[in-house]
């Protein structure tokens, strides 16, 4: 994530933001969104400006109305990158991105507490390694990586359940060639369903930081959504 493409277009954070609200949720503050009752739930895991990204909230609500319980928890603990570059070793420390499994764990966990029965989760960027690490595992039922950082092939070759990698043709962090060598990972792996989709002229980052002036932006990250929702709808049930 040590790039400026992580910095670019960052998002003017509200934590008042979205059509849900914020509670404790395995330590954890976090937007929840959608029905109570669902037994069907979607994990975020958010980029480095974390969970009072308005887009990301949007997302979260966009998910929930197609019958999802959605939680965006607050992993940084208020911490949130700042957008200086500099700075990006030493807030990395603090908020070592393999180190979320546990702190996700925790959640699953309380969502589980209250009858939720089966687990997608999406990460991105900064989250991608989170989630490809829960998708090691039974934690979760499914998983989806958008534009992620810090995902290795090793990682790819130990996810045991279905999986959608959704990157970007402009991508210093994971670029295009990478993707493609995950894609060739997965389809040695036919028992495991998986789905890898590269977005053409499109960069790092936009599925949650697109620029609304810019159409093909938009589109490009709608498109992503519905992908990403469809392959919950698809493999969560």
């Amino acid at each position: 994530m040590a790039s400026s493409e992580c910095c670019s277009n960052p998002p003017a954070l509200n934590p008042s933001s979205g059509s849900g609200h914020v509670e404790k949720l395995g330590g954890f503050d976090s937007y929840v969104t959608g029905s109570p009752d669902s037994k069907l739930a979607v994990l975020l895991v958010h980029d480095a400006f974390g969970y009072e990204a308005p887009k990301a909230r949007m997302l979260a609500d966009k998910i929930a109305a197609a019958g999802f319980i959605v939680v965006l928890p607050d992993f940084f603990n208020r911490d949130p990158f700042n957008g200086d570059l500099a700075s990006i070793p030493v807030w990395l420390k603090a908020h070592a991105p393999d180190k979320t499994i546990e702190d996700a764990k925790l959640v699953i966990e309380a969502l589980k507490s209250k009858g939720v029965s089966a687990i997608g989760a999406v990460g991105f960027c900064w989250g991608g390694k989170g989630v490809v690490e829960l998708a090691k595992h039974d934690f979760i039922q499914a998983a989806v990586l958008c534009h992620p950082s810090f995902v290795t092939l090793d990682d790819i070759k130990a996810v045991k359940v279905p999986i959608s990698v959704l990157g970007a043709e402009i991508d210093q962090l994971t670029p295009p060639e990478v993707v493609k060598q995950f894609e060739e990972v997965l389809t040695a792996k036919p028992e495991i369903k998986s789905h890898v989709k590269i977005f053409p002229k499109i960069a790092h980052g936009w599925t949650l930081r697109y620029n609304d002036e810019d159409e093909a932006a938009v589109k490009a990250a709608e498109e992503a959504h519905q992908d990403l929702l469809g392959w919950f709808l698809e493999h969560i049930k």
